[in-house]
């Protein structure tokens, strides 16, 4: 049986949400992540990014990390692309040509999107005073995504879904990167394909069972 080492308040959340949408059955082991400990290596510290028999699994130190018959595969992009392609099924690529797509969607998603997503989730709460240095790293974040946003927008404007009009895990993938700025109307709401899109992904059962669990875990 798959093994999946990470909470699901963790990029693993992908992982899950894929496992749900093709009915995959998966054993998680809820690794967390250390700097939420504030003892992280204390030896009666929860399982953790720290912890010495994890670190023995992924010498990085990063969830999630996935085992299955005998594969330890890490980064979270790569091992729904590669479940996707072992079980096959409407999400899995048709072809060499859909692989590829999806690859490129995946990896365009890591790179032109996620780091200044992740920028927009950590410091844009709505909940807090917000530091003028925050803001000013919130903005900036954002108005980077403009451009990369657009070219998702494009493509959605006229398709779908990102890969051969079906949902596919190329949406999954993409729609947890853009989840991280979803939060922050002043630049999604330029883009409503693509909102109307998220919105259609996360309304899936598969994405809501995995939102419920993540929920019912400690913040």
């Amino acid at each position: 049986m798959l093994t999946i080492h990470g909470v699901t308040r963790s990029r693993a959340s992908r992982i899950i949400w894929l496992c749900h949408e093709i009915g995959l059955e998966f054993r998680q082991v809820p690794v967390i992540q250390a700097y939420r400990l504030p003892f992280p290596d204390a030896p009666d510290a929860p399982l953790n990014t720290h912890s010495p028999a994890f670190l023995s699994l992924s010498p990085a130190g990063a969830i999630p990390v996935i085992e299955d018959d005998g594969l330890v595969l890490s980064e979270s992009l790569a091992a729904n692309l590669y479940l996707a392609r072992k079980h096959g099924g409407t999400l899995a690529p048709a072809g060499l040509a859909e692989d590829a797509q999806m690859m490129q969607w995946s990896f365009y998603a890591a790179t032109s999107i996620e780091p200044d997503a992740l920028t927009i989730l950590f410091l844009h709460a709505r909940t807090r005073l917000q530091s003028g240095e925050d803001q000013a790293l919130v903005a900036n974040a954002a108005e980077r995504l403009v451009r990369p946003l657009s070219v998702v927008e494009g493509h959605l404007a006229t398709h779908p879904h990102l890969v051969g009009d079906r949902f596919t895990v190329a949406d999954i993938n993409m729609a947890e990167v853009l989840r991280y700025a979803q939060g922050y109307g002043e630049l999604m709401t330029q883009f409503p394909a693509t909102m109307a899109w998220l919105e259609g992904c996360q309304a899936r059962p598969a994405f809501r069972k995995m939102w419920d669990a993540r929920n019912a875990e400690p913040e």
